[in-house]
């Protein structure tokens, strides 16, 4: 009878947010087309390291499972990226399993994003519609600007484009390429431009877009091919007339 065919996942984990990390090894029954996520979930099922020691299973973020909510980011063979799509016959071997390092780690591959929703509520990333409903039907968007406006929409959240960027990190307050992005969808919207001076002054704020030193790794790495230095220099330009604004309009309230 035929070998059973198996794939190493080596994995970092950490117990506790204050533990150490350490390595972990695991041999997984090789299945066809599986990826990362359906060799995790066989960890899951039977925990026991590539030494026959039982450990405890180890902890990730998924939901979507379509490369669609950006929860199952992590560093795989030391590119951060989506686990739901990362096939392991594409993958160099033995797989190594890593979290993203930008963020708190709360347990093995399971990281605190915080910081990414923190960073959308600077820029006031919604649109308003308290008071609204009742006004008929809103704005049409000309065809072509909602085909470029909807290439921005496409961002998950999912994190990778600040794991690559060099500027955020814990000496930084830089809020990060996903959030200027954002903000230039909002601002493109025929109802959110109406608030588009709040998000630009979210953009001037400690941590905003002066952080980006255009270094243009998150648009090599962002798995929705989202245009975000494209974005970045819109906003760049809209900040500076924005001040520009901000600067004549107080020496006229003197």
């Amino acid at each position: 009878m035929a070998e059973q065919k198996t794939v190493k996942f080596i994995i970092t984990r950490q117990d506790s947010p204050d533990s150490a990390p350490y390595e972990e090894a695991f041999d997984i029954p090789y299945k066809t087309n599986m990826n990362i996520i359906s060799g995790l979930m066989e960890i899951r099922q039977n925990p026991v390291n590539d030494k026959g020691e039982k450990t405890t299973p180890v902890a990730w973020d998924m939901n979507c499972l379509e490369e669609v909510c950006g929860a199952c980011s992590m560093v795989i063979n030391g590119t951060a990226r989506q686990s739901c799509a990362a096939l392991v016959d594409k993958l160099e071997q033995p797989i190594r399993l890593e979290p993203m390092s930008t963020f708190p780690i709360v347990r093995d591959l399971v990281v605190d994003r915080e910081q990414m929703f923190d960073a959308l509520k600077q820029v006031k990333a919604w649109i308003p519609i308290d008071g609204t409903y009742d006004l008929g039907p809103g704005p049409r968007m000309p065809e072509k600007k909602r085909q470029w406006a909807y290439e921005l929409s496409k961002c998950m959240t999912c994190g990778v484009c600040l794991e690559a960027c060099p500027n955020v990190n814990d000496k930084s307050d830089f809020i990060g390429p996903a959030a200027l992005s954002q903000a230039r969808l909002f601002n493109s919207h025929p109802t959110g431009e109406m608030n588009a001076s709040e998000r630009l002054e979210g953009l001037m704020e400690d941590g905003g877009i002066a952080g980006c030193s255009n270094a243009q790794n998150c648009v090599q790495v962002c798995p929705k091919g989202i245009p975000l230095t494209t974005s970045i220099a819109a906003m760049n330009r809209a900040t500076n007339i924005q001040s520009f604004k901000n600067f004549f309009g107080s020496d006229e309230a003197h």
